[in-house]
């Protein structure tokens, strides 16, 4: 075959642009799909649904006293290979059908469980939580899913929340305010809170309302605390704490704050001291002198009007003289 140079040139311009054209190529091409993800629980869909079970982040049941209510968890695994996952709830009301399942690979499992409400439960929130575990929890890798369960008794629902043991520590540049929340009512509470002091000489804070980190449950009680920074150096201070929530909730309490410095407080010390120190020495001097003056020696009178000679002390002749003569007299 005879050789063309054109068609050679052509031949060398194509595979020279194939060469540099590949790495093009494969950076267009689609990236590899990713690992699917690891086994998961959600509440499965309800009869006769349609969509997918992870359209229901959470369960939702009501009921009253005696009641028994029923749902199912949906448990999804993705993976190639089985997954055997232990189920329990976080309170004794709820029960599984089985408490633990194998669910095949690229497989949806399906469990039911009830929830019985005590014929004594008190009317109001009563929030749960469905467990699923899978792997050996000992040896830290065991993997775990959690779906809460938003459950309400009914009937009366009562608000109540209280502040107590509330108290001021620390001192110079920063203190602390300590208290502690409770739940006194049968729903679940978000506190705000408000803090006011006034010292002898006017208001020495005030923070207004505001909402508190996490939620109260029933019967639930939280210890928090509140920085104070620059607190009085010198005052008698009145702390208050209210509380309040949604549904009436109100609660408030106080407590005394008082600010001395070291110096002020070391000097009355110093002073109540001698000063009683100072008391004790005029009363033992009062006390040797005696009525009578020092020594307690002065003359003692005797009945008759007439001074009396001490015990040791020498007798007046003239007076002698004088008293003998009168009786001569009479």
């Amino acid at each position: 075959m005879p050789f063309r140079p054109r068609t050679a040139v052509s031949g060398a311009i194509l595979a020279t642009a194939a060469v540099l054209l590949c790495p093009a190529a494969a950076a267009a091409r689609p990236a590899a799909a990713p690992a699917p993800p690891g086994w998961s629980a959600a509440p499965a869909p309800g009869d006769g649904a349609t969509p997918s079970a992870q359209d229901r982040p959470s369960f939702y049941l009501e009921g009253a006293p005696g009641t028994v209510m029923n749902d199912r968890l949906s448990l999804h695994n993705p993976t190639g290979r089985a997954v055997a996952v232990r189920l329990r709830g976080s309170g004794a009301w709820i029960a599984f059908a089985a408490k633990k399942v194998t669910v095949p690979p690229r497989t949806r499992a399906t469990v039911p469980f009830t929830v019985t409400v005590p014929h004594d439960a008190a009317p109001g929130d009563h929030p749960a939580t469905l467990v699923a575990t899978a792997g050996d929890p000992g040896s830290g890798a065991a993997e775990r899913d959690a779906v809460p369960v938003h459950l309400r008794v009914s009937g009366p629902v009562l608000a109540a929340l209280t502040v107590e043991n509330v108290s001021v520590r620390g001192r110079g540049d920063a203190a602390v305010i300590r208290y502690t929340l409770v739940n006194r009512g049968n729903t679940v509470l978000t506190p705000r809170l408000a803090v006011r002091a006034d010292g002898l000489f006017g208001p020495v804070l005030r923070r207004g309302l505001r909402t508190l980190p996490g939620r109260l449950s029933p019967g639930q009680s939280a210890e928090l605390t509140e920085p104070w920074a620059g607190p009085p150096g010198l005052d008698a201070v009145e702390v208050r704490l209210t509380v309040t929530a949604d549904g009436g909730a109100h609660g408030s309490a106080t407590a005394s704050y008082t600010a001395l410095p070291w110096g002020v407080v070391a000097g009355t010390a110093f002073l109540l001291v001698a000063g009683a120190g100072g008391l004790v020495v005029v009363r033992r001097r009062r006390r040797a002198q005696g009525p009578g003056g020092v020594g307690g020696g002065g003359p003692v009178r005797s009945a008759a009007g007439g001074a009396r000679p001490s015990e040791g002390q020498a007798a007046d002749p003239a007076a002698e003289l004088a008293s003998t003569g009168s009786g001569a007299r009479s």
